[in-house]
């Protein structure tokens, strides 16, 4: 099939309409909080998005329902699979595709489309917060693990999460060790060079940036802890990745 001239057209009729795509890295970077588990994150993202959401993307039915239906398939067939990247398994992976899919063929105007979109894309990222917990059996650990993907924009001390549970701090880290299998400080800190990876990937911000808006101490720190979590430095890490998804 030569598409070359229907192409040419509808180029030719964005550029007359000035019609701009919602931008490639903030797509990526919501997608990539549903991988990571950060479940507000990504639900409150996508509240900001979805008054605006056709409005950024590409018209794939001239009915505005089957419209939003195609873009909730094109978003779930993403999500999926760099959920099962991020180790989720694959069947269930594709059946819960397969399910929103479904519900979406069913629905009737655009907001339940959306609502569908919303639902879906909490729903992943639930999953993929639970997969990181699967190990951790005791409400306590649960619970902090939630609390430190929800707060990742702040400094958090084991004190902290053991007071917030009512335990000691001893008593608090050791039962941590014993049920993630890390100390409390390395799980924040590989939580939070996760996050800072999915950055210097898909946004523009600075080294000095991310480090502050995850509140490590210092660049330098943030640097330092980047480079023994990843191998890389954090410039590197952006000089090898950020290029070869700006292509």
């Amino acid at each position: 099939m030569d598409t070359n001239s229907t192409l040419n057209y509808r180029l030719y009729l964005q550029r007359q309409e000035e019609f701009i795509r919602d931008d490639f890295h903030a797509e990526f970077r919501q997608y990539n909080r549903i991988k990571n588990g950060e479940v507000e994150a990504a639900r409150e993202r996508f509240k900001i998005a979805r008054h605006k959401f056709a409005d950024l993307r590409g018209t794939l039915s001239d009915n505005p329902v089957h419209n939003m239906i195609y873009h909730l398939v094109v978003a779930a067939a993403v999500i999926s699979r760099m959920c099962i990247d991020g180790g989720m398994e694959r069947d269930m992976a594709y059946t819960l595709t397969d399910i929103y899919i479904k519900r979406a063929d069913e629905a009737e105007t655009e907001e339940e489309v959306l609502d569908l979109m919303a639902d879906m894309q909490v729903d992943f990222a639930t999953r993929m917060r639970d997969l990181k917990k699967v190990n951790a059996i005791s409400k306590h650990i649960r619970r902090s693990i939630d609390y430190i993907y929800d707060n990742l924009q702040t400094q958090i001390s084991v004190n902290d999460l053991a007071e917030r549970e009512g335990l000691s701090a001893g008593y608090f880290s050791r039962l941590f060790m014993k049920e993630v299998g890390m100390n409390v400080n390395q799980f924040i800190n590989e939580t939070k060079i996760q996050t800072a990876q999915n950055m210097l990937r898909y946004s523009e911000f600075s080294i000095l940036d991310i480090s502050v808006s995850l509140s490590f101490s210092s660049q330098s720190a943030f640097s330092t802890i980047f480079k023994k979590v990843t191998g890389m430095t954090p410039k590197a890490y952006r000089d090898t990745y950020y290029s070869v998804h700006m292509t």
